[in-house]
C-alpha cells in the first residue's frame, strides 16, 4: 500500500518530482504519483486530497510552479504532513513558487524544500515515516553514512592530487 502521494501541477514538473520518487524507491517506500492542477481541475484535486488519508497515505509531496497553490491546498485538506516542492519558473526563477508555498497562513503549515528540491522532499518524507518505523530509520542512517563516505572520498582525493588536478578529473 502506498504511504506517500506525489502530486504535481503539470507533467513539466516530472523531472523534478521524479527525484522524490527515486528517493522513496531507494528506501523501499511505496507511493502513487499523479498530475492534478488545483486551478484547472479543482473538483478532481479536492477528491484527491479528501481521499488521501483513506488510502493510507502518511505524507503528500506536492510540487508546483508559479502561483503554486497545490501544496497549500493539499495541506488545507489533508490532516497529515505535506511537503511542498517549489518548481523553477522561467519568469521568476521559482522564487514565486517558493514564496507561495512557504507563506502559508497560521494553522496550515507546509514543509518546504528548495526550488526544484524533489530529492530532498523524498528524503524528508522518508524521515517523517521513519519516526514510527525502526527498519526505515536504519535505512535512513545507512544513507547518511553513504553520504559521509562520499564526501570523505572527495576530501581525500583533493588532498592527494591538489585542486588543479581535481578539477581536471
Amino acid at each position: 500500500m502506498a504511504k506517500v502521494g506525489i502530486v504535481m501541477g503539470s507533467d513539466s514538473d516530472l523531472p523534478v518530482m521524479s527525484k522524490a520518487a527515486q528517493m522513496l524507491e531507494k528506501f523501499g517506500i511505496e507511493y502513487e504519483m499523479t498530475v492534478i492542477s488545483a486551478h484547472r481541475m479543482p473538483d478532481i484535486f479536492f477528491e484527491y486530497a479528501n481521499n488521501a488519508e483513506k488510502k493510507g497515505w502518511k505524507v503528500i509531496i506536492a510540487g508546483a510552479g508559479g502561483a503554486a497553490h497545490l501544496p497549500g491546498m493539499a495541506a488545507a485538506i489533508f490532516p497529515l504532513p505535506v511537503i511542498g516542492v517549489p518548481i523553477h519558473t522561467k519568469t521568476l526563477n521559482g522564487v514565486d513558487s517558493l514564496y507561495s508555498i512557504v507563506q502559508m497562513p497560521s494553522g496550515i503549515p507546509v514543509a518546504t524544500v528548495a526550488i526544484d528540491g524533489g530529492a530532498n522532499a523524498g528524503i524528508l518524507a522518508a524521515k517523517i515515516l521513519a519516526a514510527s518505523d525502526p527498519e526505515l530509520l536504519e535505512k535512513i542512517k545507512a544513507y547518511k553514512e553513504e553520504l559521509k563516505k562520499g564526501v570523505v572520498a572527495k576530501k581525500e582525493k583533493l588532498e592527494k592530487v591538489g585542486y588543479q588536478e581535481y578539477l581536471k578529473a
